[in-house]
């Protein structure tokens, strides 16, 4: 039964799992905050070890240490594990900020940090209902357009590498009047990958209105749940990162947009049946042979100095 002011069945917070101990210290048991002085004072300890051992530790029953994971919104030890990890993962990325006083060691250090912690959101914030719908759009497009400015241009014209292979045409437009004389042509058949991390960028919201007037469908990917084009989009790939203002801060929106075209792409490469799949292992060997790495791998005598 649940105790007045804690919900027991609540997932956590977005929010660092250290932080809710704290504040839900005074509406716990006494047996449950002997548990909760442990994790406070060893965090990293509880999150490797067991309910076995955490109980021991703080002198109580494995069945309160359920009991208290419950308290705390955790659905059981395995998930408040889970949680210690992210929050440590937001205690690393608050640790991650550059300062023009930084060196090259510690700037590759905060930026790998910044950036792995920074993806692991995106990853856990995905929905892959989203994108298996995203995938079916796509599998079924005549012709795919990626439309995307600044950084999301540079996610768009990535996307027009991978997508021909899969014998759909393709292009990725970056001019506000091309893409929007583009989708006023679009037909019933055709796709229209919108990229924008706002989500509000105006010539984009112009071009998903026109597309979808003419019957076409639209596949939003964005960094904001409630932003404009996740309102109007067939599909919405919401890419959640820590992108800040900081003028030393790596883009990781667009870092995590690209991640995403990844997954669409092998997403769609799985869709193919054996004789779009044996073209496309065949336009692979052809273009390995046009760069000369097959030649490089057979070439006889000594190698070239």
């Amino acid at each position: 039964m649940s105790r007045p002011g804690i919900d027991a069945h609540a997932s956590p917070p977005d929010r660092d799992v250290i932080e809710i101990i704290r504040e839900r210290m005074a509406q716990l048991r006494k047996s449950e905050r002997k548990v909760a002085e442990v994790v406070l004072a060893d965090p990293d300890g509880v999150m490797n070890g067991t309910v076995a051992t955490l109980a021991r530790g703080a002198g109580v029953s494995d069945p309160t240490v359920i009991r208290f994971c419950e308290a705390i919104g955790c659905d059981g030890f395995q998930d408040f594990r889970i949680a210690i990890a992210r929050g440590r993962a937001f205690a690393l990325h608050a640790h991650s900020v550059i300062s023009a006083d930084d060196g090259p060691r510690e700037v590759i250090g905060k930026i790998f940090q910044y950036t792995l912690a920074s993806l692991d959101r995106a990853r856990r914030k995905l929905n892959p209902a989203e994108v298996e719908k995203a995938i079916d759009i796509l599998a079924r497009a005549r012709k795919i357009d990626f439309f995307g400015f600044g950084a999301s241009a540079v996610v768009a014209i990535d996307a027009q590498q991978k997508f021909p292979l899969f014998g759909k045409p393709c292009i990725a437009t970056i001019d506000s009047h091309q893409q929007y004389m583009t989708a006023l042509t679009m037909e019933p058949d055709d796709v229209l990958v919108a990229i924008s991390n706002t989500g509000e960028t105006e010539a984009i919201l112009q071009c998903v209105e026109a597309a979808k007037l003419r019957g076409a469908k639209v596949v939003g990917i964005t960094g904001q749940r409630s932003s404009t084009l996740a309102r109007h989009c067939d599909a919405v790939l919401v890419v959640e990162t820590h992108e800040n203002t900081n003028v030393y801060t790596p883009t990781t929106s667009r870092l995590g947009a690209l991640v995403i075209i990844d997954i669409l792409s092998t997403g769609l490469a799985l869709r193919l049946d054996q004789g779009h799949a044996q073209r496309f292992e065949e336009m692979k060997r052809e273009l390995a042979r046009m760069r000369g790495s097959l030649e490089s791998k057979t070439r006889k005598g000594p190698p070239i100095q």
